[in-house]
């Protein structure tokens, strides 16, 4: 069995930094798509407006992550060369991740810009400013925006994981063990 050169290995992975950001990014688009589909299963009251409240404050908190993910990006995080492969596979790659990183902002602003047409009754500690008060058809269409955007979010991330599956089990290349946090990644 051939030794892995630690140097070499270590060289290949992504620092922790942007690991950490990657599988935060993940784990709270998962979280807020299944809040999202089940908001209307609370029975209105304090219990749904809590609920929701919640789905503003991780989605508010996702907005956070993206901006430092992408200041992350611009300025300390680790860049990898393309795993070797045919170059359309490294270009489809990076316009899948540009494609999620601007479905996730524009699916964040419209959530945001719904929750404040429809001013939200955040925790029952206060309300956000309506700034289209009695304009139920923008609310409406800013939801319908938002709800198509994050099941577009929530498909291409899939197709972006099976990608990654596919990598590690079909292609048998370092692609997925690049992005696991090192516990997991030998």
């Amino acid at each position: 069995m051939a030794r892995i050169d630690p140097v070499r290995a270590a060289a290949a992975r992504y620092d922790t930094a942007t690991i950490a950001l990657h599988w935060t990014t993940a784990i709270l688009v998962g979280m807020l798509w299944i809040v999202g589909q089940t908001i209307d299963f609370w029975p209105r009251g304090p219990l749904r407006v809590d609920y929701r409240s919640s789905h503003v404050l991780l989605g508010t908190l996702l907005g956070v992550v993206i901006v430092v993910r992408l200041i992350w990006r611009a300025t300390g995080g680790r860049r990898l060369a393309d795993v070797e492969g045919p170059r359309v596979m490294a270009i489809a790659a990076r316009a899948v991740h540009w494609t999620l990183y601007v479905l996730v902002s524009a699916v964040i602003v419209l959530g945001l810009l719904t929750a404040f047409a429809q001013g939200l009754n955040i925790f029952g500690l206060f309300s956000l400013p309506s700034f289209a008060p009695g304009n139920r058809n923008l609310a409406h269409t800013l939801f319908d925006l938002h709800s198509l955007g994050a099941n577009a979010v929530l498909i291409i991330a899939g197709l972006h994981a099976a990608a990654a599956l596919a990598h590690h089990y079909l292609l048998r290349d370092p692609t997925l063990r690049r992005m696991l946090p090192r516990r997991f990644a030998n």
